[in-house]
């Protein structure tokens, strides 16, 4: 179990549910505000920004490599440098930001990526961080963020086995105790076809820690699955509304499906429960709505049993079913009145 300010997650308890803001702010602080207000109100358990600039994350290059090629992207023809620059968090809007969640409740934290936004989101007094996919190879910014020894969630998109290995040997021996990796597919949207949920267990027992999902796909039905994998962690991007358009809109869930999401979340955690057969004590008050045998006619002593008099009915009071075959031909043993269940006493 890991707590973080007040807040317990584990398997005991219902998923910590995470909205992601990333760049759907769209560069304006009201709006910004405005997603903490509607995640909190969906029920989200925190609110997680980024903390990054430009400069920080590439150069400004266009050419190259330092440009988005991949036909199939999102961001196609966008200069990474541009694209950062209009996705960032402006590093004077976090402190708001994260008041109005705590006001809400909330969880407040960030993504760093690089040791300049470490220093900065410490001046705030995070209460966790996040390292991000394409960050979980730098192994020199786990360390550092690993060494403030708060709680530390590292998502492990497009991670060998090997990466993951050392990823959690840099955070660990750094100082960091309470770690989760979040099984994340690194595409935007991903797809449930090659999100392999069933990694998490996996990771979990390689690793023992706690795992969740970073869930890139549409939709929370992927999610759902994984917290059934035991995923103890949901991450999913979060925005007003996908027709405001912004870089992360087309893979953002709205408030409405937020609210699924918590919801029906903590439902399929109290589901998974524990193996078990027989009626559970919800279940005893129902027993008595089972089919068992009863008498349908009046008879009297003497009377042989047959299917004339006696049938499989509900409620459940009488013989059960099996023995239907057992007493057909044989005597009663007094008279009985129709609505009666059969018991052994009344047959010869």
């Amino acid at each position: 179990m890991i707590n973080v300010q007040g807040r317990n997650i584990g398997f005991e308890y219902e998923p910590f549910v995470i909205a992601e803001m990333s760049g759907n702010h769209n560069q304006s602080l009201s709006r910004a505000l405005e997603i903490v207000d509607e995640a909190a109100f969906a029920g989200a358990h925190a609110l997680k920004i980024q903390t990054y600039t430009a400069e920080t994350m590439t150069i400004d290059v266009s050419e190259r490599e330092f440009s988005i090629r991949d036909p199939q992207s999102l961001w196609a023809g966008q200069a990474l440098f541009d694209l950062y620059q209009t996705a960032h968090t402006p590093w004077e809007w976090h402190q708001p930001i994260f008041e109005r969640a705590a006001e809400h409740g909330m969880i407040g934290f960030s993504t760093p990526f690089d040791e300049s936004a470490v220093d900065y989101l410490e001046k705030l007094n995070v209460p966790m961080y996040k390292i991000a996919s394409f960050e979980n190879t730098d192994l020199p910014l786990i360390k550092y963020v690993a060494s403030t020894g708060k709680p530390l969630i590292i998502s492990t998109g497009m991670a060998t086995l090997d990466e993951l290995e050392e990823m959690v040997t840099t955070a660990r021996e750094a100082g960091c105790i309470d770690l989760i990796l979040l099984k994340c597919t690194s595409t935007y949207p991903a797809s449930p076809l090659n999100t392999n949920i069933t990694t998490i267990p996996d990771l979990r027992q390689r690793f023992g820690c706690q795992v969740g999902i970073s869930d890139h796909t549409l939709g929370i039905g992927v999610a759902l699955g994984a917290v059934a994998h035991r995923a103890t962690v949901i991450e999913k991007h979060f925005t007003l509304r996908r027709s405001d358009g912004g870089v992360d809109s087309a893979f953002s869930i709205e408030p409405f499906e937020l609210r699924q999401l918590v919801v029906e979340s903590k439902r399929v955690w109290q589901s998974i429960g524990s193996i078990a057969y027989g009626p559970t004590e919800a279940e005893t008050n129902s027993l008595i709505h089972r089919r068992s045998i009863y008498v349908i006619e009046d008879v009297v002593i003497g009377e042989f049993i047959s299917k004339v008099n006696v049938r499989r009915i509900r409620p459940g009071l009488g013989l059960p079913p099996k023995h239907f075959d057992d007493v057909i031909g044989r005597r009663f043993t007094k008279n009985v009145k129709r609505g009666t269940p059969l018991a052994w006493d009344l047959i010869e």
